[in-house]
């Protein structure tokens, strides 16, 4: 029971991080705030994260957690790119501080290594749906594309968009447009 409630605690300390990165960045990140947020005292934050850094890991870790359910699971290579595209779009529609904190991430990841650590594996994973998902449209013929070049340009185009969510939209039906070879 208080394993659960000391969980529970950490979690809303990184809810509350996260929810404070999107409004003001990586810079703007007070312990303090974000002990208040959760309505607990400064020290007591302490007690679930010894530093503003384990804090900033859990925060990166949490963030990158949220494009866990965007896999794609359709067998149909053209269907699940579809499905991939359309679940990020709607992402950056719905959530559009998932992409702001992002955005902080990896801005901060090129000077912090537990958050390199920490993006460079989910972009592993996501690399290497995209790179089966990308074969496997080789394969049956969807498409015919240089599967790394394709992979990379899924992700940078997210990651572009992720600027200027309003671009999203037509920046992903050219992608498809440009994957899908229509």
């Amino acid at each position: 029971m208080v394993a659960e409630a000391q969980a529970e605690r950490r979690e809303q300390l990184v809810v509350a991080a996260f929810r404070r990165v999107a409004e003001v960045g990586f810079e703007g990140l007070r312990l303090r705030q974000v002990a208040e947020d959760v309505g607990i005292d400064h020290s007591t934050l302490h007690h679930h994260f010894a530093t503003k850094q384990d804090l900033i890991g859990a925060v990166a870790e949490f963030t990158t957690r949220q494009f866990w359910t965007t896999s794609p699971a359709d067998p149909d290579p053209a269907a699940a790119l579809r499905g991939h595209l359309n679940a990020l779009r709607r992402m950056i529609d719905e959530q559009p501080d998932l992409f702001a904190v992002t955005a902080e991430l990896d801005l901060r990841a090129r000077r912090d290594p537990v958050v390199a650590a920490e993006l460079a594996r989910q972009e592993s994973g996501w690399r290497t749906e995209l790179t089966r998902l990308l074969t496997a449209g080789n394969a049956s013929g969807a498409w015919a594309v240089d599967v790394a070049a394709g992979v990379e340009l899924v992700i940078a185009a997210v990651k572009g968009v992720r600027l200027t969510p309003a671009a999203a939209g037509p920046a992903f039906e050219q992608l498809e447009s440009l994957l899908l070879g229509r």
